[in-house]
């Protein structure tokens, strides 16, 4: 049995339904299917989600809300009608926003809610259109399914108890078509995963039914490995490890929202990304273990959106529990860090920018400042980070002179360099303003000969 995900553009509008439809049919193992809310059928769209966001928000701030709701209803009566479906399932959909309106729940329900009619939406309407052209499929919902969640300060996180339940998702014979996103509590209330959240239903349900293939259809042929909105047909890349894909898709790499992989990597599940578009291409594969090539590096990924605080004191590696403070300071205020190179009497802690707004930035100082007696404390911003990942990269010599070789001749300045404990990646931070010349000037230093 395969689990098939089709992400946004996968759904867009009628045609990319028709095709998604024909994908399944071509196959018989494609028995599970996940789908996303449909995403953008042009550049200058709105995804159905952002809507059904926007939808609730003015709802619950009272402010005019008829005109997203408008826009909603008119999107899916597009698709319906152009697929030759009932108009009984727009009169559903549309009876499904109406009972979130008038429902009884706290405004963070409420808004769960609103999210969730996308997936919900694209999922009875695929199930339909399957139906009509002969395939025998049925709508299940992730209540149905067994994707019991629960509600932690880090997200919506899935239970243990759900996998045996969606285990018996193997007794069906019809291709079972589950809307990605969101799941249930064990007291029955709705809850979403982050945004993205759709790979991650995928990646359950795969290890749930013990799938021999995770596929996860997107727009692209495969995982590049650079950016190419940055450098002109950049390779693609045909094998990655789980480990290379999680350093990856950390760092900017859109294809898979960053925690997806970590069911199907705790089931050992191979994962295929594909094109809905050009079903045909190899696309990339994501395994476990993978055959030595020629080239260490498998891609390099990059971000912005940081700052980085730095902290001095003489003698800092002497004092027992510092570190420990320091770090203390960051959880109190409810702070998270990215990395944290460090030397004998100072220490760099790299943290995203969403996280210092409102002056937590300034708190975070202060109280570095004086509860740790530190010499120096100050903040750089808008900061990029760069990840150079590849499996062998600690058993090569050369790497990283390769890289600030390569950024010396781009005339880059390397803010910070810190090897990652995993020694899949090298980490490097420098200034936003200079990550596109960094990375071409790295992608010809590892790609190019």
């Amino acid at each position: 049995m395969k689990v098939v995900k089709f992400g946004g553009t996968s759904l867009a509008n009628a045609d990319q339904f028709k095709k998604v439809a024909n994908i399944i049919k071509s196959d018989e193992e494609r028995k599970v299917i996940v789908v996303s809310a449909p995403g953008k059928r042009h550049d200058h769209d709105f995804k159905m989600t952002d809507l059904l966001i926007h939808l609730g928000e003015a709802y619950l701030n009272e402010e005019k809300y008829k005109s997203y709701y408008i826009t909603v209803v008119h999107r899916f009566s597009t698709i319906i009608e152009s697929l030759n479906l009932p108009p009984s399932l727009l009169t559903e959909i549309e009876e499904n926003i109406e009972d979130v309106f008038n429902s009884d729940l706290s405004d963070e329900e409420r808004l769960d809610h609103f999210k969730a009619i996308g997936e919900n939406s694209s999922a009875k309407i695929l199930s339909a259109y399957l139906q009509n052209i002969g395939v025998n499929s049925k709508y299940v919902s992730p209540k149905e399914a067994g994707i019991i969640v629960e509600k932690t300060p880090m997200g919506t996180q899935i239970l243990e108890e759900s996998y045996d339940k969606i285990y018996q998702l193997n007794d069906s014979n019809a291709v079972s078509i589950i809307p990605g996103f969101f799941g249930y509590t064990s007291s029955g209330q709705l809850a979403t995963f982050s945004r993205g959240g759709s790979d991650i239903t995928g990646a359950i349900l795969a290890a749930g039914v013990e799938a021999s293939l995770y596929e996860n259809f997107t727009d692209v042929d495969s995982v590049y490995a650079v950016n190419p909105n940055i450098v002109e047909n950049p390779i693609s890349i045909e094998f990655l490890t789980y480990r290379e894909m999680r350093e990856l898709s950390y760092a900017g790499f859109s294809v898979f929202h960053d925690e997806a992989l970590i069911p199907a990597f705790q089931a050992n599940i191979p994962v295929s990304i594909k094109n809905t578009n050009n079903p045909s291409a190899k696309g990339t594969k994501i395994v476990s273990k993978k055959k030595p090539n020629s080239n260490t590096v498998v891609g390099i990924a990059s971000d912005t959106g940081f700052s980085s605080i730095y902290v001095s004191k003489y003698l800092m590696n002497r004092e027992v529990g510092f570190g420990r403070k320091l770090f203390q300071i960051l959880e109190e205020e409810n702070v998270s860090f990215e990395h944290a190179p460090s030397g004998i009497d100072d220490i760099s802690i790299i943290i995203r920018d969403h996280q210092l707004v409102n002056g937590v930035d300034e708190i975070i100082m202060n109280r570095m400042k004086t509860e740790l007696k530190a010499d120096t404390v100050s903040i750089i911003r808008n900061l990029a980070v760069i990840m150079i990942v590849g499996e062998r990269m600690k058993e090569t010599i050369g790497m990283a002179e390769k890289a600030t070789i390569a950024l010396s001749k781009a005339k880059v300045n390397i803010e910070m360099i810190n090897q990652g404990s995993s020694e899949v990646s090298m980490m490097f931070g420098i200034k936003a303003t200079d990550l596109d010349r960094a990375i071409k000037a790295l992608y010809n230093a590892y790609f190019t000969n």
